[in-house]
Order: structure tokens, then sequence, then C-alpha cells
């Protein structure tokens, strides 16, 4: 089953980057948008009405809510769904993918509700982990490639939606080298460093494509190794230096349409139509060649690149990346008095010679109002001296009455003579 997913991500995506800014950085915007799509999951089996579950400054009604969710996942509630259990319940064999919600414990986790069958079988549920847990959850799938998770938890959270997604592959054909002046003479970072990435004679794509949003861009494609049938496609998009990081994002996510096919993409130049020389972009030239191709005249494409990594942490508490729709939708399925919310990521890439490996962690808190604050003393009782020990017994009922036992005192002790902590206690 290939999913319709590829619209509403793109949107998603100019979204996310556009809140991002131009700096170097890395995102998942389907880490984040997979979670709208788990909460929009439990639609059906929250109350009807749930304006009491949000906060003050929270849609009004869960008309206004819905709709706010559907802005922001580019599609209805029920298409997200069920795209977001195809994805999570038939894992792809080089993108790990995890997700969970969690609950404080006290509210509900362990009791039946109708939420939980709307949820992919793969995600998982639980009582909400301490920080060192939630760090835990975060390395163990996304394979140590991110050390922390997003959020901190606090005693005001309430319930927690996350997922995790990593790869890490290996070229089909790896990169050769060369040095890194062949990035052009009006590169900054042709001085600032000794070599880079040349693309191999076959086995990588490139091409000089026309497009409405970014003028002539150049496109560069390399293919992981392949397993059990599935790959991974990695595409590089450059356009003129005054052309603004949207919408080089924007045209890459457009481009990437048919790449997993290996479709060359729609605007590609010819190189024939193109002067020869110089420009930012490329360098044009023209040999006599041995060639097979049926006029004559062949076109060859190499591509110089950098290597690159990048680690970064994204907010996704803007109204247009859908979370605080998220946080009250969720609410409401999961009965929670929510009054506020948080959504971040944390992501991380690296890109070479021989291959490429990126993860993420997505995370949103649903936050209750603590008390205000006040003044607390703590005693700190000592038992020092000989003190007395009653044993009670308990005998609660399932219908609410108490039996015979209930109450009474079955061993008592007056202590005098106490004992060193045993190598077993210790």
């Amino acid at each position: 089953m290939t999913t319709d997913l590829h619209g509403p991500l793109s949107a998603y995506a100019e979204r996310l980057h556009a809140t991002i800014g131009d700096r170097h950085h890395v995102a998942s915007p389907l880490g984040a948008w997979l979670l709208l799509a788990l909460s929009a999951a439990t639609t059906g089996a929250g109350r009807a009405t749930g304006s009491d579950t949000a906060g003050p400054d929270a849609p009004t009604g869960p008309d206004a809510t819905a709709a706010a969710l559907v802005a922001a996942l580019g599609t209805d509630l029920v298409s997200a769904a069920e795209v977001a259990r195809t994805l999570l319940d038939a894992p792809h064999p080089l993108v790990a993918s995890a997700t969970a919600l969690w609950l404080r414990a006290g509210r509900g986790v362990d009791e039946p509700a109708g939420w939980r069958a709307t949820l992919p079988a793969t995600t998982e549920v639980g009582a909400l982990p301490d920080q060192a847990g939630l760090d835990a959850w975060a390395r163990e799938h996304t394979d140590g490639l991110i050390e922390t998770f997003p959020l901190k938890v606090r005693p005001d959270v309430v319930f927690a939606l996350a997922s995790a997604l990593a790869t890490r592959i290996s070229w089909a054909a790896p990169f050769d080298v060369t040095d890194a002046r062949a990035l052009g003479p009006g590169s900054a970072w042709a001085g600032d460093l000794r070599q880079a990435l040349h693309s191999p004679s076959h086995g990588h794509q490139g091409a000089i494509v026309a497009t409405e949003g970014a003028g002539d861009v150049i496109v560069h494609s390399a293919r992981a190794q392949p397993t059990d049938g599935a790959g991974l496609v990695v595409l590089s998009v450059a356009a003129a230096p005054h052309v603004p990081a949207a919408d080089v994002l924007a045209t890459a996510y457009r481009l990437s349409v048919g790449a997993a096919d290996g479709a060359q993409p729609a605007g590609r130049r010819s190189l024939f139509d193109l002067p020869l020389g110089e420009t930012s972009l490329w360098t044009l030239r023209e040999e006599r060649v041995r060639t097979s191709a049926r006029d004559g005249r062949e076109e060859r494409h190499q591509a110089v690149l950098p290597c690159w990594s990048a680690r970064s942490e994204h907010d996704l508490t803007a109204e247009t990346l859908g979370f605080e729709a998220a946080t009250v939708t969720l609410a409401r399925a999961l009965d929670q008095p929510v009054a506020g919310f948080e959504a971040g990521q944390v992501a991380m890439a690296r890109y070479g010679r021989y291959g490429f490996e990126a993860a993420a962690v997505t995370g949103m808190f649903g936050t209750v109002s603590l008390p205000p604050e006040g003044v607390a003393r703590t005693a700190e009782l000592r038992f020092g001296h000989p003190y007395a020990v009653v044993a009670v017994a308990t005998d609660s009922r399932a219908d609410g009455t108490t039996g015979p036992w209930h109450g009474v005192p079955v061993f008592s002790a007056w202590v005098t003579e106490p004992e060193e902590l045993s190598d077993a206690d210790g």
C-alpha cells in the first residue's frame, strides 16, 4: 500500500522549516506530523464536548479544535490516522520507528479505554517514565543517535506523546574524494575545507532543473544499499545564493516526488540548451568523446558536495504546527483536565562518503496547573529510642464492604534493641 502523504507532509515541512529559519539545522517533519496524526486517531474515543479539558487559550470547542488539527495535518483526521497506522504497523527496514503514549500514574493508564483501540498496534502505552526513562527511550529507539528526550518532565505533566525515527544506511555506490577547491571559486567552503565528496561515475543521479519557486537548481541523489527490497534516496538541492532557504527547501520537497522510483524531476534541463562556462551552481564544458547516444549528444552530470552533520533542537509550539490542537484533542480522549502543553524535537544527521545517518525524537506534553506557591514544613520523624509497633490487617472487598479481619491488630511489638542493616538489605 502506498500512502498519500507527500502533499500534506510537504506543506507541514514548509511551515516547520519556516519556524526554524535559515540557520544550519536538521529536522523531521514526519516525526512531528505523526504525533498530530496519533492524536487525531483518538478523536472517535473522546467525549462529544470537551472544552472543560482545554486551557483558557485553547479553541472554544471540539469543532474548532478539529478544524485546527485538520489544517495542521493537511488532510482529514480519519485519513491522517490511517496513514499513521499504516506506517507504524508496517515499519520500513531502513527507517526504525517508534511511538509511545504515557500517562502519569493514577490517571487511568490501567483502565480500559476506547482510545487504546484507535492507536497503532505498535504504539507503546504505559505509565509516564521519569526523565532518565524518557532519555533511555530516546536512545533505545534511535540506536543511540539521540541521547536525550527533547522535553524535561515535571510534576505538572499528566501525559506525554512521543515519536522516534532513525536510519543508518550505506551508499550503494560510495562517493569518491576530491580537492575541496572543486566546490568552486565562489564558495567560501572551498577555502575552509581540504577535501570534498565527488559523485562516482555510476550509481548517483544529477540534474539541472528549472523550477517556479527557486529558478534553476542543481539536484543530486544518492541511494542506500537496499535491504529486503527497501531503500532510501537522499536528495541534495541547491539554488542560486540569493534564493531564500524556505524556497529551496520547498522546492526540494516538490522535486522529491518520484525520487523513490528513480524518475527524473519535472523541468529537467538539457545541457545542450545551456551556455558553456561557469555559474555559481555549475561549470559546463564540452569535449569530443565516443558515445552511444542516438543523436551523438551525451549528457553527463557529476556532483561535488561537502560532508556535513547537524544536531538541532526545535520548539514546536508555534500555532501553525498544530500541537495545541493535538493536546486538546488527546486530553478529551483521555479525559484529562489539561491546561497547557509543550512540544519539541531533537534531531541529528550525518552525511559522509560511505553513508548517511539521521534520527529525530519528537515529544508532546499535556500539563495541568499546579497549586500556587506557599510554605511547606517537613518533619523528619526519628525513631531513636524505644518505640511501639502494631501490625493491623486490612480486609476490603470488591463490593465496597469490609471483612471481619479489617482493622484487627495482628502483631505488636516494643522495640528496644535495634540491629545493624544487613548486607542483604544494604
